[in-house]
Parts: C-alpha cells; sequence; structure tokens
C-alpha cells in the first residue's frame, strides 16, 4: 500500500507536499479552497518582530514562465501574528511551520523562541533569502558566515525543526549550504525565487513599484532543481525542493534529484486543487511502480546516474 508520509527532524507530515510561504496567507484564507488533507504542511506567512506594509504598488506582474512579486513582506508583526493569526491557523487540521525573517542573528533567534514556544508550530523556516527587501550588496543568503551565525542562534533557542530557505541566487551555494548543515538546520528549502525584472514599455518604466521582484513559476524549475541535485552532493540533511512544481511528473524530478519533500506555490493562484490532484497522482504512480513509500524515488535519479557511471567503468 502506498504511503505518502514523510519526517524531516520532528516535523511529521501525511504527504511531502508543503505549501510554501506567501501563497496561502496565513492558512485560514484558503480554508474550503485549498483540501489540507493533501497537504504535510503549511508554511505560514513570513513574519518579522515588526508589522510591515510591504512595498509599494505595482507588487505583482504576470510572465512568460511564472510570476514576479515584490510583496517586500508585508505582515503583521509578531504580536498580532502570536495574538490573532497563529490562533486562527491552529485550528486547521494540517501541520504549521513559521516562517521568520529578520536583519540580524539575534532578531532571528528572538522570533524562532517566540514562535516555537506555542505548540501549533511544529517546525521554524529561516526565510533568508527574500530577494524583494532591501539587502546590503553581500546579502545574508551569499555569505556562509552570517548564515552560520544565523543558524546557529535560531537552533539555540529551540528543540523543533529548524528549515532554511536557501537562494537560487547566491554565487557559491554550496557553501551556504554547508554552513546550515554545520550550524544545525534540519534541512533546507532549495529555494526561494529568483530576482527578475520587467519593463512596462508603453509607461517607460519598471513594471514593478520596486523595479525587481521575485521570479516564481514553470521558469524557475529547472534553475531550482539544478540545485537540489548540487547541494544533494554537498550535504548529507534532508532536502525540500521548492520551484515550479505544479504536476506530480515536476515533483517527482525534485524526488529523483534528492528531495525528501517539495513545496507548491505559484499553481495554488491557478489551482488551489493541486495539492490533492498531485496526492492523488503520486499515490498511482508510487502503485504503478511497487513503491510504498515516497523514499523510493528520493535521489533515485542519481542512483541510476551511479548505476551507469558503474556499468561504463565495468566496459
Amino acid at each position: 500500500m502506498a504511503d505518502l508520509a514523510v519526517t524531516i527532524g520532528g516535523l511529521a507530515m501525511r504527504t511531502p507536499i508543503m505549501l510554501a510561504s506567501g501563497t496561502v496567507g496565513y492558512g485560514p484564507e484558503y480554508e474550503g479552497i485549498i483540501d489540507f488533507e493533501a497537504v504535510g504542511a503549511l508554511v505560514m506567512k513570513t513574519v518579522t518582530l515588526e508589522p510591515r506594509s510591504g512595498n509599494r504598488p505595482p507588487r505583482l506582474r504576470e510572465t512568460s514562465g511564472g510570476l514576479l512579486n515584490a510583496i517586500g513582506l508585508e505582515n503583521v508583526g509578531l504580536e498580532t501574528f502570536l495574538d490573532e493569526k497563529l490562533p486562527e491557523a491552529a485550528a486547521l487540521d494540517v501541520p504549521l511551520v513559521a516562517s521568520v525573517a529578520a536583519a540580524t542573528p539575534s532578531e532571528f533567534a528572538e522570533l524562532t523562541r517566540e514562535v516555537a514556544r506555542h505548540d501549533a508550530v511544529q517546525a521554524v523556516e529561516l526565510n533568508i533569502s527574500c530577494p524583494n527587501v532591501d539587502r546590503p550588496r553581500r546579502p545574508l543568503w551569499a555569505d556562509p558566515i552570517g548564515v552560520h551565525e544565523t543558524v546557529a542562534a535560531a537552533r539555540a533557542e529551540t528543540d523543533k525543526t529548524v528549515l532554511l530557505k536557501l537562494s537560487p541566487n547566491a554565487a557559491d551555494v554550496l557553501s551556504v549550504a554547508e554552513a546550515g548543515e554545520r550550524a544545525g538546520a534540519d534541512a533546507l528549502v532549495v529555494a526561494n525565487t529568483l530576482p527578475a525584472m520587467r519593463i512596462d514599455v508603453v509607461e517607460r518604466k519598471p513594471a514593478l513599484g520596486n523595479i525587481t521582484g521575485g521570479l516564481s513559476g514553470a521558469a524557475l524549475l529547472p534553475v531550482n532543481l539544478s540545485l537540489v541535485w548540487r547541494v544533494c552532493e554537498t550535504v548529507s540533511i534532508p532536502i525540500v525542493g521548492s520551484g515550479g512544481i505544479s504536476t506530480v511528473t515536476e515533483a517527482l524530478e525534485y524526488l529523483m534529484a534528492g528531495a525528501t519533500a517539495f513545496q507548491l506555490g505559484t499553481v495554488l493562484f491557478t489551482d488551489p486543487g493541486a495539492p490533492r490532484t498531485i496526492a492523488e497522482d503520486l499515490v498511482r504512480r508510487m502503485e504503478n511502480d511497487g513503491a510504498t513509500a515516497t523514499a523510493h524515488y528520493t535521489g533515485l535519479a542519481r542512483r541510476e546516474k551511479a548505476k551507469c557511471k558503474e556499468t561504463v567503468a565495468a566496459d
């Protein structure tokens, strides 16, 4: 019998399907729209210590192969999140992952401590990689030392599962991944959106108020898939694949590249039924393949590639 359940650290999920942060609000906004029974975990909208109003509009722009967003981490702030948003989300029948973003390791530590002390939060995702906020010329997501300090600070505040969300824009993503693993991350989310832009040729100005935004959707899939493959060669902790998944075939690509679970994002805006469809299609695929667990697929393409090398060497 096909069993979709997977566990990452202490985060037990009934399916490998996670809903990416920022795509379903805090969760209750999509109640009755998304079938949460097909979802392994919901990553809530990123929260910061203080409320943020986000970037000036326009903040969304459809583009070939995906979506540009420049929301800018708009959120209600930690206090309102804990008092109002988290209790509402806790009523949903799905494990919750709190996503946090900050400017310094100490702020990440404070956020992690405050959200993780609540029973409703099963894990914490450290969002070090949002491309839609002001960053120095050497941003955190590109700095292995800063990443190590950030993850270590958060790790010291909780025994719950800590996920680190990487950027596809880091020049040396492998060093960043290794730093996160050494500092105590339980898993890596590979990866966030890619900085991009469009020009409104009628108005003769950038199409987004923030000039650039994060590219998500189908165009991001081959970029982030290649990163999953590379990062899996470097670290031993689980990988959560993210970027451009809309079908079970694309989900399987991430699993076969080495991911243990995967996140859905942009597809939810056009097809909120995708989690249920992908879960059902995955069960059918497993039954056809005689697989009893999704671990059958994790790293499968890597293993097949290794077999090819052995065959060639033998010849």
